[in-house]
């Protein structure tokens, strides 16, 4: 016997806002049924688990020890900039000059989640 992985939790204060910063994030759609004010709602990714969003009465105090990390379809400075301008924040620079490494956002609770290179960028580094 084996389990699958249904969704990935995260606590927060607000289920219903967290999650449509996280839909826009990924660019899908909240399940049908969620509304303001829900104390559970969910991100219906294409493929995989859900991102579960549930809300709790204690605030966030320390760092994650799980969490995103996102290969965006567009460069990552693209990703970065467009993730700021929707409410997340730079927490940790971890870029490199020559084009490695990876930065850590939060999102508007203080979720920390990675944005990686985007596979292009990864394969014009690859040696040939």
């Amino acid at each position: 016997m084996i389990s699958v992985v249904q969704n990935i939790a995260i606590d927060c204060a607000d289920a219903y806002a967290l999650a449509r910063f996280w839909s826009e994030v990924v660019g899908c759609p909240l399940h049908p049924e969620d509304a303001p004010g829900a104390v559970e709602t969910e991100v219906m990714l294409p493929v995989g688990p859900l991102l579960h969003f549930n809300q709790v009465p204690e605030p966030k105090t320390i760092k994650n020890r799980v969490h995103l990390c996102l290969r965006p379809t567009t460069s990552r400075e693209e990703e970065i900039e467009r993730l700021l301008g929707i409410g997340a924040t730079l927490v940790t620079d971890r870029r490199e000059p020559d084009g490695a490494g990876w930065a850590v956002l939060a999102d508007p609770e203080g979720n920390e989640f990675c944005v990686l290179r985007s596979e292009a960028e990864r394969a014009a580094m690859s040696p040939s």
